[in-house]
């Protein structure tokens, strides 16, 4: 079991979530008494009995006038058996763009509904999210079962619905994907299946909320999967240490292990692990290191460290929210930030704010990547309005489209330009032929 677990609750307006959480948080003692005293005090303020739980996450003060949540509402809490990082979305179709921020980091989704409505397109679309996202473990939270008697049918209904909801939503690129799906019937203003079992659902035989998210396994395992370093900085303190430094994405590195740089395609082997503390034979993610090679290649922030081959090319697929008033326009240039390079694209799409769609992505510059549903840090970027500095979209890469450089690139750029310059008949048609492959490697 994972001693961290990263969640985000969803759903529609007023189906409960931040009172859920409110309620969560206050059961598992995960507010200081200096909040609970404020709680109290607003409580009794807004006539709205001895504590309104919501308040706990409703930080905001248009959130509290209006009820709603508007803003993502992060939460750290611990218990005896878990450390949890919880996200409090909102619901409101206006804010669509902010649960997608939240559900980014997330390894597990709560999806809430009311019981007496059912399943709604707001929900629909928070369940779409998720799944994009590369989510597999989802809580069905069938809220407010006190207003339905706590009757079984609806619920068993709902249940039944989601499923085959969620069964019809493949992840982003279309990679299919364990998918576990977990329902509650619970009354978060009761405390009903929250914390501890309730009475009043004899027919449940499932544990309650907290216990669940205690021992799920959900977590997402970065030290398994192919390495993978987005180089952040190059440390050149002296002439005589020449470090690549920035926070492993995935896997795990070993002194000694033979590495490739992307996009270039350069080969080296590693001689030296380096962090704060020392030096280690291996590290692993989510770790922030530096690497030292065995000798000296072109390295430049926004280029990728990593023992097996990526996706070269300027060309792909991708699964984009969009997240700007201004709708996507074809015609305008936008900025993709892939890890920590920043290139011109253009998109080919047509999207307006909130929407979800599948866009055709052409960059000036080669990037090296992965599909988002096998790494979510090579596989993920955002797109940014050049004229007002706004981060207008959030886009996850499905797959590489017709750009057959990929496999060139794994050559290594020497090595073909060495081939380019060996199999001229002379001098001149050598230099002409370097001259060539330069400029489609640069352009």
């Amino acid at each position: 079991m994972s001693g961290l677990l990263r969640l985000c609750t969803a759903g529609s307006v007023d189906d409960g979530k931040s009172t859920l959480i409110g309620r969560l948080l206050y059961e598992s003692r995960g507010v200081y008494e200096d909040q609970v005293r404020s709680v109290e005090a607003a409580s009794r303020n807004r006539g709205a009995g001895p504590i309104d739980f919501s308040l706990f996450t409703d930080g905001l003060k248009a959130e509290r006038e209006q009820g709603i949540t508007i803003d993502v509402a992060y939460r750290y809490f611990a218990t005896a058996r878990r450390k949890f990082i919880l996200a409090d979305t909102p619901g409101h179709e206006q804010y669509t763009r902010n649960m997608a921020t939240g559900a980014s980091t997330s390894d597990l989704a709560i999806l809430l509904v009311d019981a007496r409505h059912g399943i709604r397109e707001q929900t629909r679309r928070h369940a779409r999210i998720a799944r994009l996202l590369g989510i597999s473990s989802f809580v069905l939270a069938v809220n407010k079962m006190d207003l339905v008697g706590f009757d079984r049918d609806p619920f068993e209904r709902m249940r039944g619905e989601f499923r085959a909801l969620l069964e019809d939503l493949p992840p982003s690129g279309g990679r299919t994907a364990a998918m576990t799906l977990h329902a509650i019937p619970l009354s978060a203003l009761h405390g009903d299946n929250v914390t501890t079992k309730s009475a009043r659902t004899p027919w449940y035989d499932g544990p309650a909320l907290l216990p669940y998210l205690e021992t799920v396994e959900a977590g997402r395992a970065l030290a398994v999967g192919a390495f993978r370093l987005p180089v952040q900085l190059v440390l050149r303190p002296d002439h005589r240490f020449r470090g690549y430094a920035g926070q492993i994405a995935s896997g795990v590195i070993r002194a000694g292990d033979a590495v490739t740089i992307w996009p270039s395609g350069m080969r080296s082997r590693v001689t030296r692990i380096v962090t704060w503390d020392g030096d280690l034979e291996t590290a692993f993610a989510p770790m922030s290191i530096a690497l030292v090679l065995d000798h000296d290649v072109d390295i430049s922030r926004g280029d990728f460290i990593a023992t097996t081959p990526l996706h070269v090319g300027k060309r792909f697929s991708a699964d984009v929210v969009w997240m700007d008033e201004r709708p996507l326009d074809p015609e305008r240039p936008y900025v993709l930030k892939h890890s920590a390079r920043s290139v011109t694209a253009e998109i080919d799409g047509a999207l307006a704010l909130n929407q979800i769609g599948r866009v055709q992505v052409a960059t000036a510059r080669p990037l090296a990547f992965d599909p988002y549903a096998e790494n979510r840090i090579t596989g993920s970027f955002v797109l940014i309005d050049p004229a007002t500095n706004f981060t207008a979209g959030a886009g996850m890469i499905a797959d590489a489209v017709g750009d057959p450089r990929s496999a060139e690139v794994a050559a290594g750029v020497a090595a073909r330009l060495a081939r380019a310059a060996r199999d001229a008949a002379t001098d001149r048609a050598a230099v002409d032929a370097v001259r060539d492959l330069l400029e489609e490697i640069l352009t």
